[in-house]
């Protein structure tokens, strides 16, 4: 009697010869799975931990960008008061007006399928032009520059959104101009060390301060007279003022969204693949059951209209308002070219360095440093921004969550290909997507900070010529809430604790070129000798 093969056998025999025939095939030839020893199921594995690791950027990134307002703006506030007809002020904007509030709705809505299109379409040219396991996406702390920084809280910046868009796409331009000439890793290493990881440290705090506030994140951080920031989780606010009304500490969306962080940094701590989405996901589970004081579908008309978008669970939506939303009419203010620079600065930076990290993690580094690919990624990493850009949303990067696909085995653009198709899928769900509440975003921004502080060892603590500048730059981030600021002000101290000794060694330069020079006019005057006397 023959024994009867156990189905798990029967699965691992069709996985082979499915990854044989794959490998085999021109699909597999082009994408060289033999070569970098890999199979055409590990990298569908591999795209699946990515697509799970780095999943909450949708939400994440809407949300954020959904702070500058977009394209909203007092003219889409319904008058109230006793007179209907009288056009409402940019106050407006502040509180909770119906009208201003159905804008953001709508703008929420557009940019979820903005980030999800252009993370879609960068992850899939990775993976086809490049044969890299690197997924792309818009990228945090450049979508908060935008939104707090470039834009402000509901357009209370120096630039408009449709400016602001304009700015994402000429840094694209700049971008892929820079890396198809081969600039881009020599104006990276121009950037002091010590500030290009003060960089990373200073944009983990300043995400972590904005998931820690009330609009964007838990509500902990709120305003004092006295101290400027204090805590609050107050169980009522203002919504004209952001003043606190209720007893601090005593929202429960607050520890509802503490109980989400405490499940993602549980997960991370454990390296569970997917850690960042596990915490998102049971607060807004959560979040969704009416009737409750955390439910973010209240019995009123904002939440009965939301409540039954929600429950159409599967919906396509077209973007509507925040594509082809740019202009370059504003370009004649300074805040513009310092918004471009800034930008550039932080993606030449985290692109480079997250990109040649990835490389090495995965083995694909050769002798020189440079790896197989690493021109047509930086060329797919600019494009993307300037399609991201032309969506309405902002600065697209490679994402550092692709080592959880490397891990997994992912070492060809399939896995990127497969993190594509994710995102593609992600398209139909948008009813669940934007009913994603702050309070469960919030714990997943703080935590980006942490893991951004890793570097922070890397700095060289013990020159204070060197620790100064890279202090003042992380601190001043959060402090000012301003990226540009940090920057500016860290490369300002540089130069002032180093002129002296550039100046010094200028000094030192010339007298050698002088002496040198000295050394051989005498050695020639040797050589010819005394002059002879004519007779």
């Amino acid at each position: 009697m023959t024994k009867r093969a156990a189905p798990w056998h029967k699965l691992s025999e069709a996985e082979a010869a499915v990854n044989s025939a794959v490998a085999a095939s021109r699909v597999g030839r082009y994408f060289k799975l033999d070569a970098r020893k890999s199979s055409f199921t590990k990298e569908l594995r591999a795209g699946a931990a990515t697509f799970l690791t780095m999943a909450y950027i949708i939400s994440v990134n809407a949300a954020i960008l959904t702070d500058s307002g977009g394209p909203c703006t007092a003219r889409d506030c319904t008058p109230v008061g006793t007179n209907s007809m009288a056009s409402p002020g940019t106050e407006c904007t502040v509180g909770s007006n119906p009208g201003y509030q159905q804008c953001l709705a709508r703008t929420k809505s557009d940019l979820i399928v903005a980030t999800a299109v252009a993370a879609m379409a960068g992850s899939f040219a990775m993976g086809v032009f490049a044969n890299l396991p690197l997924a792309l996406a818009p990228g945090m702390g450049a979508n908060a520059y935008f939104a707090y920084n470039m834009v402000g809280f509901h357009g209370s910046g120096p630039i408009t959104y449709s400016t602001a868009l304009a700015v994402v796409m000429l840094e694209g331009i700049v971008f892929l101009v820079l890396s198809a000439v081969g600039l881009r890793s020599k104006l990276a290493r121009m950037i002091p060390r010590n500030i290009r990881l003060a960089s990373a440290v200073g944009i983990g705090l300043f995400l972590a301060f904005t998931g820690l506030q009330a609009h964007q994140g838990v509500g902990l951080i709120g305003a004092s007279p006295s101290t400027l920031v204090t805590l609050t989780a107050c169980s009522e606010v203002d919504p004209a003022t952001g003043a606190c009304l209720g007893g601090t500490m005593h929202s429960p969306t607050f520890w509802l969204g503490a109980v989400g962080f405490v499940i993602t940094a549980t997960c991370l701590a454990r390296d569970v693949k997917g850690s960042m989405i596990y915490g998102i996901l049971f607060v807004t589970v959560v979040s969704w059951i009416r009737g409750t004081s955390v439910t973010v579908f209240p019995d009123t008309p904002a939440g009965n209209a939301g409540f039954s978008y929600f429950k159409k669970v599967v919906d396509f939506h077209m973007i509507k308002s925040t594509a082809g939303k740019l202009s370059f009419g504003g370009f004649r203010h300074g805040n513009v070219w310092l918004a471009l620079l800034t930008l550039l600065y932080v993606d030449i930076l985290d692109t480079t360095g997250t990109m040649y990290s990835m490389a090495e993690y995965g083995g694909f580094t050769d002798d020189t440093g440079g790896f197989e690919g690493e021109y047509p990624a930086f060329l797919v990493d600019a494009g993307s921004t300037v399609l991201s850009a032309g969506l309405g949303s902002s600065t697209v990067t490679t994402y550092i969550e692709s080592t959880a696909g490397i891990r997994e085995g992912g070492r060809t653009g399939l896995t990127a290909i497969t993190v594509s198709a994710f995102f593609l899928a992600s398209l139909f769900f948008g009813p669940l997507l934007m009913s994603v509440p702050p309070w469960a975003v919030g714990p997943s921004l703080v935590l980006v900070g942490a893991m951004m502080m890793r570097v922070a060892k890397e700095i060289e603590w013990a020159d204070m010529k060197e620790a100064v500048p890279a202090f003042v730059t992380m601190a001043l981030m959060p402090l000012s809430f301003s990226i540009a600021n940090g920057i500016i002000a860290g490369l300002g101290v540089y130069v002032a604790l180093h002129w002296y000794d550039w100046a010094r060694h200028g000094c030192l330069k010339v007298r050698e070129v002088l002496d040198e020079r000295r050394n051989q006019v005498a050695a020639a005057a040797a050589e010819v000798g005394p002059a002879q006397d004519v007779v």
